[in-house]
């Protein structure tokens, strides 16, 4: 099974799933590391990437999603996943990839941002992710006020 961990940045999935496939004893990823040197510089410099520039780091994941099925391996990724269709284009199998939507206000989120040191991640870019954001019908709501380890906990019960 897949537990897609995703929200806009500064909500938590790296945290949350670190702690999530801690607790579950599942491997982690992180998509960001799929992301190009260049992607990577551009949200560095708080250039809002296009999607062109998405193109080839959703297809890297696809095709990483699409390995660990066929695999049987549990993992949790941690990955923006704001658009509806990128979400659908990762879904691969709606029974084995599950989607957790860590789900915060402006304000809240962007107070964690301005605290958060050495990540490439602009605050700047965070207006463009709320506005980029299409929250998911489909997915199982956490309120990132709460404390990481009250949803995980939350989170493991669900998926144990």
């Amino acid at each position: 099974m897949i537990i897609l961990v995703m929200g806009v940045s500064g909500s938590g999935k790296t945290t949350i799933g670190l702690l999530l496939a801690d607790a579950l004893h599942w491997e982690f990823k992180d998509a960001d590391a799929f992301h190009s040197p260049a992607n990577i510089e551009k949200m560095r410099l708080g250039i809002p990437l296009s999607e062109d520039d998405r193109i080839p780091w959703l297809q890297a994941l696809q095709r990483a999603i699409a390995q660990w099925l066929q695999e049987d391996k549990n993992v949790v990724l941690a990955c923006s996943a704001l658009k509806a269709s990128y979400r659908q284009f990762l879904s691969l199998d709606s029974d084995r990839v599950k989607l957790v939507y860590l789900k915060g206000s402006f304000e809240v989120i962007q107070k964690r941002l301005q605290e958060r040191h050495n990540h490439f991640m602009s605050e700047k870019l965070l207006k463009s992710q709320f506005d980029a954001l299409e929250e998911p019908p489909d997915s199982i709501y956490v309120d990132v006020s709460d404390s990481p380890e009250i949803i995980v906990d939350y989170l493991k019960a669900y998926f144990e």
